[in-house]
């Protein structure tokens, strides 16, 4: 669902809707219109860029384009107005005083179609707002209880869900929701000694994490370096005199910095090894190709390695697990969901094929594909990458022959994929040329235990040495 407000009979406003549930902003890529063009309801008016994904937003009714309220390149917050369309061209009816762009914008109001108090989003709509109301803790300053209530109802307003309750702290007792509390005292970090960047003074996971770093050594002073923006990156030319180039961390890359930490900090990795000859394996992807049952689809090395994943979760189903820290729960997942992690110039994404356990060998090629694809052109949803269980991560592809991959937020488990490569190897007692790779799996032993970790990885080294096993265990 969109979202927009009817400023008056003849002019309507189109605001930034939550394109993910829970996303607050979002970047606007490029417009595909301008002032003057005739819309039509349906039609593609820009295109934004999230934490997660590119999404093109459509417009909700027919018109003239009056204003666009951002440039191109611009970060715009969930609930701001972005374009302001004549539905009555023609009429003598004032156009509305554009707002100022840099001015947040209420919430859309309630619509017959809306639910009052909660915030839409492009499906579904937010938690109803509480009614509850509590008074300030003793010892709270007017003015420091009105910014907590402010940075509540500002996350209300950003997610679409209820609000995290934050600490109304004792005057001088730095603001911080109880999460962050609790990451500063796991890390030893004494939250008055925080530089807050949150609004309203509030410290955010990252102010942790970056007073948790080492001071970086003092340098001398260089001059400052252009500025250059991400998606503009690679067409400026950098001074052959610059020693910098300060590009802004949003988007795509912020959100994977940001789920990084939260995984590394989170999770406590155990990485496994293991090489293996895959020559057979090599061989069965040539006869494939030739199979008139795989005819337009890709037949690749990872279409197998990810069908011998599968098998061996279905051999080790423990493996295929998610912490459930709030509750205290191991979640055994009875479905995988595969995660491909995918580079693109954006960065790197992890969209996921959804029940890639009931699959066939020529429908998970299909998947694979299409995944691959709508990851290039920079079309993949939101949808697409959450829910994921399991991941792998070809790193074989830039010729690297192994790594030790950190795992997917909320996965218990992710396989890397070194280089295959001819090598010398001992086959039928006898030194052979022969198709090596390394696989390395990454578990959260909170959840995986050596024992199941080695099992799966075992399972894996063995499918792809054998390729008949394929049909013996599944």
């Amino acid at each position: 669902m969109t979202t927009m407000t009817q400023t008056s009979a003849r002019f309507r406003e189109f605001k930034m809707p939550d394109v993910g549930e829970g996303l607050t902003e979002a970047e606007i890529l490029k417009w595909f219109v301008q002032p003057g063009d005739t819309v039509t309801d349906g039609q593609v008016v820009c295109e934004v860029e999230t934490a997660k994904a590119a999404v093109e937003l459509p417009i909700p009714f027919d018109g003239v384009v009056h204003e666009l309220r951002f440039s191109e390149g611009t970060t715009v917050d969930v609930g701001q107005v972005i374009i302001t369309v004549d539905v009555a061209p023609g009429s003598e009816e004032e156009a509305p005083v554009p707002a100022p762009a840099q001015e947040p914008v209420g919430e859309p109001e309630a619509s017959a179609e809306e639910p009052k108090g909660r915030t839409p989003v492009l499906v579904g709509y937010g938690v109803a707002e509480s009614s509850t109301k509590r008074r300030p803790r003793k010892g709270v300053a007017a003015p420091e209880a009105a910014a907590v209530a402010a940075a509540v109802q500002a996350e209300l307003n950003g997610h679409g869900s209820a609000a995290p309750v934050i600490d109304a702290p004792p005057v001088g007792r730095p603001l911080a929701k109880p999460p962050v509390r609790k990451l500063a005292k796991d890390l030893g970090i004494d939250l008055a000694t925080v530089v807050p960047t949150g609004k309203d003074g509030i410290i955010t996971r990252e102010d942790v994490h970056a007073a948790a770093a080492p001071a970086a050594s003092p340098v001398a002073p260089e001059a400052p370096a252009p500025s250059v923006s991400e998606p503009a990156a690679a067409a400026v030319e950098v001074p052959a005199s610059a020693r910098e180039t300060r590009i802004p961390v949003k988007g795509v890359r912020k959100a994977i910095a940001q789920a990084m930490v939260g995984s590394a900090f989170t999770a406590p990795h155990v990485t496994e090894f293991v090489t293996v000859d895959v020559t057979r394996t090599m061989k069965l992807v040539a006869e494939l190709k030739e199979d008139k049952e795989m005819a337009g689809v890709r037949v690749n090395p990872l279409l197998i390695i990810a069908k011998a994943l599968l098998v061996a979760i279905k051999r080790n189903p423990e493996v295929n697990a998610a912490w459930d820290e709030a509750n205290q729960e191991i979640v055994q997942k009875h479905y995988v969901n595969l995660g491909i992690a995918a580079a693109t110039p954006r960065g790197l994404i992890v969209p996921n094929i959804k029940d890639a356990h009931d699959k066939t060998l020529p429908q998970l090629a299909a998947a694979l594909g299409e995944l691959v694809t709508t990851a290039r052109d920079g079309k993949t949803s939101p949808a697409a990458m959450a829910g994921g269980t399991v991941t792998i991560t070809n790193v074989g592809v830039f010729g690297v022959d192994t790594g030790t991959p950190i795992l997917n937020p909320g996965e218990s488990a992710i396989l890397a994929v070194g280089a295959i490569k001819l090598q010398p190897w001992v086959h039928k007692g006898k030194v052979k040329p022969r198709q090596v790779t390394t696989l390395a799996l990454s578990f959260d032993h909170r959840l995986v235990d050596g024992e199941l970790g080695s099992k799966v990885l075992a399972d894996v080294a063995a499918i792809l040495e054998q390729p008949k096993r394929l049909i013996t265990w599944a």
